[in-house]
C-alpha cells in the first residue's frame, strides 16, 4: 500500500492557503471587521474551524449550492453540518413558513399541525408518544431526565467519542486508566464526570455487560453508528446485543437519530429494526427553523406522564422551554416531512451517496492508498486509514494536516465539506454534476499527493 509523505502534504497545504487568501478578499475584511465584536470573529464558535486563515462569510444559499460574499459558488456537501439536509431553503418548507408569519409565529398554545405531525413522528420512527422542543440537545436533556426519574438512578451510559450537543453529561470520555475524564475541549464542566456518567467503546457488548450490571444507569444513550469522530457502522449483531443488555439490567435505550437520519426516511431505527424505549431527532426536521423532537413507548409516556406532563409545576420541571413547540416550527416540521424528506427524496440522496463513495473509493484503488469509505444511507466519509470499529480507534487515527488538505483543497475548487471530517451528506436538490465533480477534484488531489512517491 502506498504512504503518504507529509513533507509533500504541508508544501501543499500552504500553497492551498495561499490560494484561499488571494480568493476570498471580501471575507478576509469581514472577518477581521467581525473580531472587534465577536468572540473569534464569528457568532459561533465552530464557525471558525474552517481550513482557511479566516471563515468564508456566506451571502446565500439555495438548494445544494452556497455563494460566498466574495461570488464564489460552492457544491455544498456541508449541508449545515446536517442542519440543511433537506437542501437550502426548500420550497415548500420556506411557503409555508411565509403562510405563518402573518398569522402568528408563538401563543403558547398547540396548533393543528402539532397534530399531523405527532401522527407523522410515530409513523416514521415507531414510537406512539411525541414531544417537540428546540434542538436536538434539548431533547436529549430532556429525556434523560425523564429517565432518571422514572428509573430513580443517578446515571446514564454513553460510547466514547459519541455526539449528542451540549449535553453536559456526554461530554466526557475514557482516560487511559480506563476511567471518565472530561473530553478534550469540554469547557467548564460543572461537575466530576464520574458521577453522571459512564463510557465505553462502541461495538464492546462485554464492557456494556460490566458497565449495566452495576445498576447505576438509568439510560444508554446511543447513536445507532458514530459520526461526529466518524462513520463508525455497527458489527452485526451489535444493536440486538445492546437491547437485551439494557432490557435485562432495566435500563431504558435512547436513540439519537439527529445525524443518523440519513440511514433513510424512518432512520437507522427504521431500517435496522431497532426498538429503543426513548428517541430524539433534530436539526433537518424543519427545513433550517431550529426545532426537534422526543418520542416515547406508551409505558414511558404513562410513567412519566404524571410527573412531568401532569404536574402544575411543569414550568420549572426542566423540561419545556418557552419556545419550544412554537407554531412556526410546528408548521415548518409539517411541510419538511410532508413535502421534501420524502421516501422518494431519500431514494434520491442515498443513490447519489453511493455514487460519491463509488467514486472516491475508485481514486483510491486505483493508487492502492490504505484509506477507506464508509457510508450511511446518504451520508458518506473517507478516512486516511483501514476501518475502524470505535470512537478511541477513530480519535488516533485522525491525521489533521491531511484533513485540513483535502478540505481546503476541494473548498478552492468549489466544494465544501463538513469542516471537522471528510464527510458529505446528500440532499433533494444535490445533483449527479456535483458529486462528479467532488470526484475529479478528489482524484486530483490524490494524483498530486502522490506524483512525487509513485
Amino acid at each position: 500500500m502506498l504512504a503518504i509523505d507529509h513533507a509533500r502534504v504541508r508544501a501543499l497545504l500552504a500553497r492551498e492557503r495561499d490560494t484561499f487568501d488571494l480568493l476570498h478578499p471580501r471575507s478576509r475584511a469581514l472577518a477581521e471587521r467581525a473580531g472587534a465584536s465577536l468572540l473569534g470573529g464569528v457568532p459561533m464558535n465552530w464557525m471558525g474551524r474552517w481550513p482557511g486563515a479566516f471563515p468564508l462569510f456566506a451571502s446565500e444559499a439555495r438548494g445544494a449550492t452556497v455563494t460566498d460574499v466574495d461570488g464564489i459558488e460552492y457544491a455544498d456537501f456541508c449541508l449545515g453540518d446536517t442542519g440543511a439536509m433537506c437542501g437550502h431553503s426548500p420550497e415548500p418548507t420556506v411557503r409555508a413558513v411565509r403562510e405563518r408569519l402573518g398569522r402568528g409565529v408563538t401563543m403558547m398554545l398547540p396548533t393543528e399541525d402539532c397534530i399531523w405531525v405527532g401522527e407523522e413522528l410515530a409513523r416514521r420512527f415507531g414510537l406512539p408518544m411525541w414531544q417537540i422542543c428546540m434542538s436536538a440537545t434539548d431533547a436529549n436533556r430532556f429525556v434523560l431526565r425523564i429517565a432518571r426519574e422514572i428509573t430513580g438512578r443517578p446515571k446514564i451510559l454513553v460510547f466514547n467519542w459519541c455526539y449528542h450537543g451540549t449535553v453536559d453529561e456526554t461530554l466526557m470520555t475514557s482516560s487511559t486508566a480506563g476511567g471518565v475524564v472530561a473530553r478534550p475541549g469540554n469547557v467548564g464542566p460543572p461537575g466530576d464526570p464520574r458521577l453522571t456518567t459512564g463510557v465505553v467503546e462502541f461495538n464492546d457488548l462485554d464492557a456494556l455487560e460490566r458497565e449495566l450490571a452495576t445498576g447505576t444507569f438509568a439510560a444508554v444513550l446511543c447513536e445507532p453508528a458514530l459520526t461526529n469522530i466518524g462513520i463508525v457502522l455497527p458489527e452485526a449483531g451489535y444493536h440486538e446485543g445492546l437491547r437485551a443488555l439494557t432490557r435485562a439490567h432495566g435500563t431504558l435505550l435512547i436513540i439519537d437519530e439527529t445525524h443518523t437520519w440519513c440511514a433513510g426516511p424512518g432512520g437507522a431505527t427504521r431500517l435496522w429494526k431497532l426498538e429503543p424505549d426513548l428517541f430524539t431527532i433534530g436539526k433537518p426536521i424543519a427545513g433550517g427553523i431550529p426545532a426537534a423532537a422526543y418520542g416515547m413507548t406508551t409505558d414511558i409516556a404513562t410513567r412519566a406522564g404524571a410527573e412531568i406532563a401532569e404536574t402544575p409545576e411543569a414550568d420549572v420541571s426542566g423540561i419545556g422551554g418557552t419556545l419550544s413547540g412554537n407554531a412556526l416550527a410546528l408548521c415548518a416540521i409539517r411541510a419538511t416531512l410532508e413535502e421534501v424528506l420524502t421516501d422518494q427524496a431519500f431514494e434520491h440522496m442515498v443513490s447519489l451517496a453511493t455514487r460519491w463513495q463509488v467514486g472516491v473509493q475508485s481514486v483510491i484503488d486505483a493508487h492502492a492508498l490504505p484509506w477507506h469509505v464508509h457510508r450511511l444511507g446518504c451520508r458518506a466519509e473517507y478516512w486516511f486509514c483501514p476501518p475502524l470499529r470505535n470512537g478511541a480507534e477513530a480519535a488516533a487515527a485522525v491525521d489533521h494536516e491531511l484533513d485540513s488538505l483535502l478540505h481546503l483543497y476541494c473548498l478552492n475548487r468549489g466544494i465544501l465539506m463538513t469542516p471537522f471530517h471528510n464527510m458529505a451528506l446528500m440532499s433533494p436538490a444535490t445533483t449527479t454534476e456535483q458529486v462528479d465533480l467532488h470526484r475529479d477534484v478528489f482524484a486530483a488531489a490524490v494524483d498530486e499527493l502522490t506524483e512525487s512517491v509513485s
